[in-house]
């Protein structure tokens, strides 16, 4: 994991990622070796705790793969404790306002630039001490990704993407299609254009823009309107959909 990750998303290329969700490290670790650009650790709808997520962490650590971990929410304290766990790339879900962006950056920030908690001392992230000038530096080497993914923070996107401190912001189509009316449908056109326009919106914000698109032609898709971050898979997905298409394969019959 490098803090050369926010060049990267300024960067003119591409990055392409996936989901981790199984809250297994053999699962992350056989991920981090396939090529990726990066891996995004879910603890929203994952089994995932800090119990969890820092073997996790350790078994990807070798590997020539960027990581991002997303939050279940803004909690501060919860942002503490997984930055103190070695957490340097955040995203978070559910972002609605411009004062909510700001309070998440206050959250990474130790003071008098924001509220993050002193306990280096304590903390994986400064390798319990040894790393010379962690707390002066560690913001240097910080990246924090917002979720707009409703109707409310669609209406107040340009806000949010100008808050200094946000990396990126990434559209949450699943989500968003819920809150637009379409549950379950995130390729309804109407969701389709709202991305589209997102999309575009941060890009002009002078922000990098990120997007979950599993489907392929929807992938491409956002890829040619300068999305700067799309995930294209699972772990839990590919188990699935792998084990799904052998059942196919194989079984002609059923008991």
């Amino acid at each position: 994991m490098s803090p050369a990750w926010r060049e990267r998303l300024r960067g003119s290329e591409p990055l392409i990622g996936m989901w981790v969700v199984s809250g297994s490290a053999y699962n992350a670790e056989i991920c981090a070796g396939g090529g990726l650009d990066c891996l995004i650790i879910d603890c929203e709808h994952a089994p995932n705790d800090l119990p969890s997520l820092l073997p996790q962490l350790q078994a990807v650590a070798a590997y020539p793969v960027e990581v991002l971990v997303r939050a279940p929410s803004g909690d501060p304290v919860l942002i503490k404790q997984l930055l103190d766990l070695g957490v340097r790339n955040l995203m978070v879900p559910m972002v609605e306002t411009a004062e909510q962006a700001r309070a998440l950056v206050a959250a990474t920030r130790y003071p008098p630039d924001g509220i993050r908690g002193v306990g280096a001392a304590f903390a994986r992230a400064s390798r319990w001490g040894r790393v010379p000038g962690y707390l002066a530096s560690a913001a240097d080497g910080l990246t924090l990704t917002v979720q707009v993914e409703s109707r409310q923070g669609l209406e107040r996107l340009e806000e949010i993407a100008g808050v200094d401190g946000v990396d990126a912001v990434f559209i949450g189509p699943a989500d968003l299609a819920a809150s637009l009316g379409h549950l379950g449908d995130p390729e309804h056109p109407e969701v389709v254009d709202a991305v589209d326009r997102a999309i575009a919106a941060v890009t002009a914000c002078g922000k990098s823009a990120g997007v979950n698109a599993f489907a392929e032609p929807m992938a491409r898709r956002y890829l040619s309107l300068g999305a700067r971050l799309v995930l294209v898979g699972a772990d839990v997905t590919l188990l699935a959909r792998g084990s799904e298409e052998l059942a196919a394969r194989y079984r002609t019959t059923r008991p």
